[in-house]
């Protein structure tokens, strides 16, 4: 492989995780691969982007259940069932697919969809994962999506874990834990800004060391 720099970012939902990379991609001038993951993804496979989207860092469908008295409903059920199964691990492989032919391309910035793992051969990916107080999760998330703070924190609890599951699921390692991770940032303390500026100072010392 290349000796160029790859950044990984694992986040909290509602942490600024994306608000990071982005700030982080303007300042280095890399390019910022997160949702459009999801697009790629679902070109590739030919499928529409609401149903990558459904599945995306989910395992939404994979151990679903469901009481079921009439044979009708169950073989429709089946098939639902199987087909989300399979929606989710082609999109987790197609990103996946992806993660490593982009990191290959030049250095980059990805968000999410296990890209820590899926470039975990990659000697120089830099490792990250930002979480938040739960009062900063909540505030950012009521802005973003408008919602009262009971609805914002329902949401926030669903999709960690939703994230959680599927990250644990594909790697084997704990969402969110030490060992998983080089760095841990908390965006309440340092905020933005300051991981941007944090990232900035690694990613620009680490760079130069594989340039030499």
């Amino acid at each position: 492989m290349t000796k160029h720099t790859v950044i990984s970012i694992g986040r909290q939902f509602g942490s600024g995780g994306h608000d990071i990379g982005n700030r982080l991609a303007g300042r280095l001038d890399l390019p910022l691969y997160d949702h459009n993951l999801i697009r790629m993804a679902a070109g590739e496979l030919k499928i529409s982007m609401e149903d990558a989207a459904r599945v995306d860092e989910s395992l939404l469908g994979k151990y679903r259940s469901a009481l079921i008295t009439d044979p009708t409903d169950y073989i429709t059920f089946m098939s639902g069932k199987m087909f989300e199964e399979s929606l989710t691990d082609q999109v987790y492989e197609k990103q996946s697919a992806l993660i490593q032919k982009l990191a290959q391309r030049g250095p980059a910035i990805f968000v999410g969809r296990c890209s820590d793992y899926v470039l975990g051969d990659y000697s120089n990916c830099i490792n990250v994962f930002i979480y938040a107080y739960k009062e900063d999760r909540i505030r950012r998330i009521m802005e973003l999506y408008n919602l009262d703070e009971k609805k914002a924190w329902e949401k926030i609890k669903r999709v960690d874990r939703g994230r959680k599951a599927y990250y644990e699921e594909h790697t084997g390692r704990e969402w969110g834990g030490i060992e998983a991770h080089q760095m841990m940032f908390n965006a309440s303390l340092l905020g933005i800004d300051g991981v941007v500026d944090a990232l900035e100072s690694v990613y620009k010392k680490w760079d130069s060391g594989c340039a030499n």
